[in-house]
């Protein structure tokens, strides 16, 4: 049987790690979108996006999981990773957290900011077809099922190989923003939202960037480990029971004799 019972608080040190981290976070991704130009080129901020997250995991990581992100979570929270009330200190940090990396991006580059919102994640209709909300949707919950599947498999999983969690954590997220940046600004994270539509007053279609990431990342929470579930299952299966010879017989199939 899993074990289902919650781990223990973290308490306040994590959630002063999630409050920094996410401003830091905020901060990276805003403040370079708030100095660009419009036509800043989508590989470098998908850039900027891995370099932030994957130093913030390896800084915080071992200190409060390095969540950054209230889809992440609430992921957690749902496969009980994370305490009930470890998840509220989370979220109320990172959301002030948010709002704060995203003041200090105004206050930072208050000119240029202001033509580009600040960072603000916006639906484009552009890249998706009428700016239709439910594509924008899906590409939020995509987007956020890349990002919390690398988080199960290399910093959940128990058998993920040691120090790859900031590559490859860091390196979902740079790819998600390649593929969905252009379409919805590439948010994942209600608290990377929140933190510049407060700042700017660009709360249009901000519904979905809620509601998608949290779909997108429990989805992908509780789909990996249904796969360890199974994969856990097959490999007690195939183990030799007790007082059962592991030695496999020879090709000829005739077991050697004592």
């Amino acid at each position: 049987m899993p074990d289902t019972a919650y781990p223990p608080d973290k308490g306040t040190p994590a959630y002063l790690a999630e409050f920094v981290g996410t401003l830091i976070l905020v901060l990276a991704i805003c403040g370079f979108i708030s100095q660009s130009s419009p036509s800043v080129n989508l590989l470098t901020i998908g850039l900027v996006h891995a370099l932030a997250l994957m130093a913030l995991v390896g800084a915080i990581g071992s200190l409060s999981g390095c969540h950054v992100n209230p889809a992440v979570t609430v992921a957690l929270l749902t496969i009980r990773k994370i305490s009930p009330r470890d998840a509220t200190g989370y979220l109320g940090a990172q959301l002030a957290g948010g709002v704060c990396g995203a003041l200090l991006a105004r206050a930072f580059f208050s000119a240029r900011g202001e033509l580009l919102n600040y960072g603000a994640a916006t639906v484009s209709p552009r890249y998706l077809h009428g700016g239709s909300v439910w594509l924008a949707l899906l590409a939020e919950a995509i987007g956020a099922f890349i990002l919390v599947w690398a988080v199960m498999g290399t910093a959940v999983n128990p058998d993920a190989p040691k120090g790859v969690a900031p590559w490859a954590i860091g390196g979902a997220l740079g790819l998600a923003v390649l593929i969905f940046g252009p379409a919805t600004g590439g948010a994942f994270n209600p608290a990377r939202w929140f933190g510049p539509a407060l700042v700017s007053g660009t709360w249009t279609d901000g519904w979905l960037y809620v509601i998608g990431p949290i779909l997108g990342a429990a989805a992908a929470a509780l789909s990996y480990l249904a796969i360890m579930d199974a994969s856990s299952r097959v490999g007690a299966a195939q183990a030799p029971e007790v007082g059962e010879s592991a030695v496999l017989p020879p090709a000829g199939g005739i077991a050697p004799q004592p």
